[in-house]
């Protein structure tokens, strides 16, 4: 199956700043792709230049294999046979929903009045066709967005965080039901969010985009369960870190040893694991759980505050070891008081190690192979 959108090494420069720098991504028919990020880190000058609205330094963007922006060629939005939402949905209020959903259709197609009416009904719109932007909700409008931007058929589609003005009940609903019609157009889908759980809700992949270069790319589950390093593991849920310094390749910490591979001795590396995966168990008369292979060596803290958060508990404990604070969730209510004394292990499988940014001891963590 050949590529419907490329981007090639695409960049883009403000007043000498880099704000996109060499991305490339390529999206597939039927393939929804979340470029996601904080705000500013380049998504979506990255969307604007695949919609031809904003002219690229240099790269190239393809559709269909047809080339629509490189060095000599930059074809305007309405020539690049895209479909494009943005936040504000952007409807014309003197036109009626229907109106606004066949704007974009030749009015002497012999099916446009067909197209138009099949589009209400997918969004669930027929009885509202002739309400104006004004008399509608913000979800129904989102909607009418939505049946207006597919309303030619485009190959592709490019939505700029189009749900961030829905609440967050209406928001959900809003999303499912426009993720489903997407899927039925078959049209290759790139989506900018700050969000992780939008992107984990609707993406087949995720593109993390930091600094205006995508650090890490791949399917949901794979980019949540295999971070890149700890900002990636930071940006899609709370982390707690631990410290340590390589030794023969591990790291000792109150929570046992943890391997190092291709790290130099005293380089400092952090320990990551996100709260759902500690493990809480009660104190024994100042014994704790014994050693497990799967759940490494138990350390143990003190309550500090245990707050219930809907479907889970959070209890936040300081260590014992060092005054550090690390963050618990438990399934259901689990409230334990004040000064309660806990222990704590790890899941193995769980954690992440990486070199910390800053060094304090080597300048470089890794060891160099001869092909380096």
């Amino acid at each position: 199956m050949e590529p419907r959108l490329e981007l090639d090494d695409l960049r883009c420069a403000f007043e000498g700043v880099h704000v996109v720098d060499g991305v490339s991504l390529a999206l597939y028919p039927g393939q929804v792709t979340c470029l996601l990020g904080p705000s500013g880190c380049g998504k979506s000058t990255t969307l604007r230049m695949a919609a031809g609205v904003e002219r690229a330094a240099s790269g190239s963007i393809r559709i269909d294999g047809r080339v629509v922006e490189d060095a000599a060629t930059h074809l305007p939005p309405e020539a690049r046979g895209i479909g494009m939402m943005f936040q504000d949905f952007a409807l014309f209020p003197h036109l009626t929903a229907a109106e606004n959903v066949g704007f974009g259709l030749a009015r002497r197609d012999a099916g446009r009045g067909a197209r138009v009416d099949e589009l209400l009904l997918r969004v669930g719109l027929t009885e509202k066709a002739d309400r104006y932007p004004h008399q509608l909700s913000g979800g129904e409008q989102q909607r009418v967005a939505l049946a207006r931007a597919l309303a030619p058929r485009p190959g592709v589609m490019l939505m700029d965080e189009p749900f961030s003005g829905l609440d967050n009940r209406l928001r959900d609903e809003i999303r499912d039901q426009t993720l489903e019609i997407l899927k039925e157009e078959g049209a290759a889908v790139l989506l900018v969010t700050h969000e992780p759980d939008e992107a984990m809700r609707m993406a087949d992949q995720i593109a993390l985009m930091r600094a205006g270069k995508i650090v890490q790319i791949g399917a949901p589950y794979n980019i949540y369960n295999a971070p890149t390093d700890a900002e990636a593991a930071a940006f899609f849920s709370d982390i707690n870190l631990l410290h340590g310094v390589v030794k023969d390749f591990q790291t000792e910490t109150p929570f046992g040893q943890f391997f190092c591979p291709n790290m130099r001795d005293d380089a400092d590396v952090e320990i990551i694991i996100r709260p759902q995966h500690l493990k809480l168990d009660f104190d024994r008369q100042g014994a704790g759980p014994l050693p497990t292979p799967t759940d490494g060596v138990a350390a143990r803290g003190a309550v500090r505050r245990a707050r219930f958060m809907g479907h889970e508990s959070l209890v936040e404990l300081e260590m014992d070891h060092d005054g550090s604070m690390l963050k618990a969730t438990v399934p259901g209510v689990f409230l334990p008081k004040a000064e309660t004394p806990l222990w704590l292990s790890l899941r193995r499988d769980r954690c992440f190690v990486f070199p910390c940014k800053r060094q304090s001891k080597v300048a470089d963590p890794w060891l160099h192979s001869p092909a380096a």
